[in-house]
């Protein structure tokens, strides 16, 4: 049987087309791309190639745009109703609490899965698998959701409920859907690209790994064994396209293509004008001038970006205080050299947080960016937790990234001074990512929401030119 496999991940609530960061030999560069509408006609193209095609989410789906995020997520469902989807994992979709993800599932046609969510009062809060048939095969798809969901999410994201990496349960199930006539197995997981891997050196039986939450861009299909991996990048950017001739319970041969949702594609209308309906509220914003910008602002990097300098700015510069720190969110499409619209600001943070200001000794600022780096670079794939590092503003740090954990940071520097482990420091920051309650003292929430900072920041620069440009 010839077979075809349409996956997005992590489209992270991009409705329609958006600036997306390109990379080539000279550099970075932004160009257009993405949006349901298209997805839907190159899932369409996908179907009019194949006799028999499934499509999958890899999740991060119900959350990250200022309409999805207001609506709680309830805005997509008929929307992605119309791209005949047949499962979907989860991480930023507990964000309005485990409850509220199964009353969205109950608006899809097709199951969120995952053998790694547990209800704290026992069993799964999702279904484990499900069994597709198609032409004359079984086709076996196991869920796993992002394993940080009640390890460094918000508090709300894991309510009565707890969450395993999956590891300990996956050989069991792939021996369950084995037994019920599975010809072909499919890992759909949102644990992340270095923890797919590593879960899949130890495990046999999986034929296909359809990876998330890392956001990165497969060009070419990686194997694990004898297990076929694929990663589609962020934001409904990509459509990965895998081809499998199976005979006799194999996979005998493959084919594979990123393909660009780029901007030449036709939109379907239907899903279109869906879209658009969502949207009219929000298109003063996107016509709203708050700033001006001479650089690519992005956040596609690990250590520090331009985006997130900007944010915490902002947020420093209307509280007076100088240390300032946000947690490393890969979210968020970039903005182009030019205007920088209010739009684009609630695209950085689509909750608008308020700022908070708390007291950290220099230990605790330490301890924190000691941990983050170990949830970020682990040696121990598993043991990876992170987005990108948290971003920081107002120190300096020489830190060596291949030491173990707790041996990382060398130097730190606060205003031209070494940072003293016994002194308490002043920190500004959004969000518990940004310094989670085990951190801290005397912590103040203020009135002031990031974007309101993000505007004044914004408006001042362009009142005195002569403070620092972006």
């Amino acid at each position: 049987m010839e077979l075809s496999i349409g996956f997005i991940n992590d489209v992270h609530g991009y409705l329609e087309p958006h600036p997306e960061l390109f990379y080539n030999e000279d550099g970075e560069y932004i160009k257009t791309a993405g949006g349901y509408a298209k997805i839907a006609t190159v899932f369409n193209q996908i179907k009019s190639k194949s006799e028999h095609a499934l499509f999958f989410d890899g999740g991060d789906t119900f959350h990250g745009t200022l309409p999805v995020v207001i609506s709680k997520g309830e805005v997509l469902p008929p929307i992605l109703r119309e791209l005949s989807l047949n499962g979907m994992v989860g991480h930023w979709d507990f964000a309005y609490n485990p409850n509220h993800l199964l009353s969205l599932g109950e608006k899809l046609n097709y199951p969120i899965l995952g053998i790694n969510i547990y209800k704290k009062n026992g069993g799964l809060l999702l279904d484990p698998y499900s069994i597709i048939e198609v032409g004359n095969k079984k086709i076996a798809v196991i869920g796993i959701c992002s394993n940080i969901i009640d390890k460094t999410m918000p508090g709300a994201f894991s309510k009565e409920i707890y969450v395993t990496d999956g590891a300990w349960e996956i050989d069991n199930y792939i021996k369950e859907v084995k037994e019920l006539g599975a010809d072909v197995v499919i890992l759909l997981s949102h644990n992340g690209y270095p923890q797919d891997i590593e879960l899949l050196k130890n495990t046999k039986g999986v034929d296909i790994c359809l990876s998330a939450h890392t956001h990165n861009r497969l060009y070419e299909p990686v194997k694990v064994n004898d297990t076929i991996v694929i990663q589609c990048g962020a934001h409904g950017s990509f459509v990965g396209h895998l081809k499998l001739s199976v005979y006799n319970n194999k996979i005998t041969q493959h084919e594979y293509k990123l393909i660009e949702v780029s901007a030449d594609i036709d939109s379907d209308e239907h899903i279109e004008r869906m879209v658009n309906d969502i949207m009219t509220p929000y298109r003063s914003l996107q016509k709203q001038v708050v700033g001006k910008t001479d650089t690519v602002l992005h956040r596609y990097s690990t250590f520090s970006s331009s985006m997130d300098n900007l944010l915490l700015e902002a947020i420093s510069k209307a509280t007076g205080v100088d240390i300032a720190f946000s947690n490393g969110w890969r979210y968020g499409p970039p903005i182009n050299k030019g205007d920088i619209t209010l739009w684009d600001l609630y695209n950085m943070v689509p909750m608008d947080p308020i700022i908070s200001i708390v007291d950290m000794t220099g230990q605790e600022i330490v301890d924190m960016l000691e941990e983050n780096f170990e949830r970020t670079f682990s040696a121990n794939p598993m043991e990876q937790m992170g987005g990108y590092c948290k971003r920081y503003l107002g120190l300096q740090i020489k830190f060596h990234i291949e030491n173990p954990y707790g041996y990382r940071i060398e130097e730190i520097y606060c205003r031209g001074e070494r940072l003293k482990k016994e002194k308490t420091y002043k920190a500004v920051y959004i969000t518990e990512q940004g310094v989670s309650d085990k951190y801290g003292s005397n912590r103040v929430h203020l009135e002031t929401t990031t974007v309101e900072a993000l505007i004044a920041y914004l408006k001042e620069s362009v009142d005195n030119p002569n403070t620092d440009s972006l």
